[in-house]
């Protein structure tokens, strides 16, 4: 493959994507309404089609113009968005949606492409923009992948959990860094063993390439980082990376209560264990970083996300005085 159209492309993932295709020989073109600023905008092999992904016509004019071999769709959040995309890219030579972790139904430890059953998604749920539809929306789109696949589409799906990064604009994990960077004491939801598995952004644009490249039609693959980190190892190996020793202050439910929090507040904090097996992912080539290289690059990023998740500090102040 020569020539990739990423749909999306300026924010996270989709940036990421761009440097890890370049770096691979790709020459990439952006699919986007050219709303946001451009971090591309004059690398001589990136180049920008401007238009609306949810216009089948304009994703069709596009497919003609660039010619891709590989499509991602990196903004893909409703199924007929997707439905949209198989249609119109049904002759490129890899389609690539990229879906979630969060289409399993839950208590399945661990989830398992083909094997742990998908969240249903019902009319209502297929066009709403809550939280609670995310992964009953991917889960269909994943569903529409396979029927266009059936029907000859070269189109497969990537589900990565949680991902982190530079440029993240959830700020979940910039959270704890900015903790872990400015206070001597951090405060830590229940007793730090909790396992929400997460994926680097680096292990996840490796993911969407690999399966591009090597991965089969019809076939969706998980994407975590290799290694699965509880809480508290996640926040040690920060503290590592930024060279500080907090004090990590557990603390139970009751004990926030008496600031009006709940663990739930705390970002990445899960009470329900979520891990996705990826052997699936590294039989067809994918080489992930260690979570120790991917934090390091992580917490050496100077940005600002555009969110601030969690509780604030004054708050957290007045549990930990509580103690």
């Amino acid at each position: 493959m020569d020539d990739a159209l990423i749909i999306g492309g300026t924010r996270f993932i989709g940036r990421h994507l761009v440097d890890e295709l370049l770096d691979a020989e790709y020459d990439v073109t952006l699919f986007n309404r050219g709303t946001r600023e451009n971090p591309f905008a004059d690398h001589n092999r990136v180049d920008h089609y401007t238009g609306d992904r949810t216009s089948g016509a304009a994703l069709k004019e596009a497919n003609e113009a660039v010619e891709p071999d590989l499509v991602v769709d990196c903004v893909a959040y409703y199924p007929g968005e997707v439905k949209l995309a198989v249609e119109a890219f049904e002759d490129v030579e890899a389609y690539v949606y990229v879906s979630s972790g969060a289409v399993y139904e839950p208590d399945v430890i661990p989830k398992r492409e083909g094997e742990t059953p998908l969240e249903p998604c019902s009319g209502e749920q297929a066009v709403d923009d809550s939280h609670e539809s995310y992964g009953p929306r991917k889960a269909e789109g994943d569903r529409i992948v396979f029927e266009a696949a059936e029907n000859g589409v070269n189109a497969m799906s990537v589900r990565p959990t949680i991902v982190y990064g530079p440029h993240d604009y959830t700020g979940r994990y910039q959270y704890w860094v900015d903790r872990i960077s400015e206070y001597d004491r951090v405060l830590v939801p229940g007793d730090g063993t909790n396992i929400h598995h997460l994926v680097s952004v680096y292990n996840t644009v490796r993911a969407i390439r690999a399966v591009g490249e090597n991965g089969t039609p019809g076939e969706a693959y998980n994407a975590g980082d290799h290694r699965v980190l509880t809480l508290q190892d996640l926040l040690e190996e920060t503290a590592e990376a930024v060279g500080t020793d907090p004090e990590f202050v557990e603390v139970n439910d009751r004990e926030l209560a008496t600031a009006g929090l709940e663990s739930t507040e705390f970002p990445l904090y899960n009470p329900d264990v979520h891990v996705l097996s990826t052997a699936k992912l590294a039989d067809i080539g994918w080489e992930p970083l260690s979570p120790r290289e991917a934090i390091e690059r992580t917490v050496a990023w100077s940005g600002e996300p555009e969110r601030d998740p969690g509780p604030d500090r004054e708050t957290e102040e007045q549990v930990l005085d509580s103690l």
